[in-house]
């Protein structure tokens, strides 16, 4: 894979240079910024490959940058969000919002670096041998990655986008939740939560303005993807550990 080039977003000048100097090292590209509004600044005129955003900046938050990006400057770069909240609804807030990773602090610079690369791996894998896929109404031109349900666009991350087209390509078999884990996240998944987090968002964002339910869970195996619906879907993401033999 190509060097990464990055966007640091910290006001902890200490964590912020550390980072720079770290990934660096590991030979990116990297830009800085130490407060939210010269990041986004950066993140809408720049193209990045992954963006690492602190949650609390002065200017403006990370989740404030996050949905900026994504509903106005329509931007599906990778985004890595990271905070010393660690809790399901903070984690939940975020991924709403159109984060694609969440690391806790304190963390492991190596863990960083591979949650980044997998990020930006997915990302350039996403182009791929057929241009549109579709099930039912539901296309997705894997070239501009542009989703439509009877004829409206959707805009998702890039991380729902990649979710929904392992489920496309798979659809109507049932996907198994470790397959999808790997394919979203390679071999370091976050947290058990967080794959079935990216659904209930995808559910949303394909299921729920439309009549007819196409994304299903089959409990206790995974997730598919169909033109009717022959399974009740889940609606609402747990914030009790994830049970893989309910999600």
């Amino acid at each position: 894979m190509n060097p990464m080039k990055l966007l640091v977003i910290e006001d902890d000048e200490s964590l912020r240079n550390m980072l720079s100097e770290y990934l660096t090292i590991k030979g990116s590209q990297v830009d800085t910024a130490g407060d939210g509004i010269t990041g986004l600044h950066l993140a809408v005129v720049n193209d990045y490959d992954a963006l690492i955003i602190d949650l609390t900046l002065p200017g403006i938050d990370g989740l404030e940058i996050t949905s900026k990006l994504r509903n106005e400057a329509r931007k599906t770069t990778p985004i890595l969000m990271l905070t010393g909240r660690g809790t399901l609804d903070d984690k939940l807030t975020g991924f709403s919002k159109g984060a694609d990773d969440y690391l806790v602090k304190p963390f492991e610079l190596e863990e960083l670096f591979v949650r980044l690369h997998a990020l930006c791996k997915r990302q350039s894998n996403s182009t791929i041998h057929q241009h549109e896929l579709s099930v039912g109404d539901l296309t997705l031109n894997t070239e501009t990655m542009e989703v439509y349900r009877e004829k409206r666009r959707i805009e998702l991350t890039s991380t729902n986008l990649r979710l929904l087209e392992v489920l496309m390509r798979k659809a109507p078999h049932v996907v198994k939740h470790a397959e999808l884990e790997r394919s979203l996240w390679g071999d370091n998944p976050p947290d058990s939560s967080s794959l079935r987090t990216h659904v209930h968002y995808l559910r949303d964002a394909i299921d729920k303005p439309f009549e007819g339910t196409m994304l299903n869970t089959v409990h206790g195996i995974g997730y598919r993807l169909s033109p009717t619906s022959a399974v009740t879907p889940d609606t609402t993401p747990s914030k009790t550990s994830h049970d893989r033999s309910t999600a």
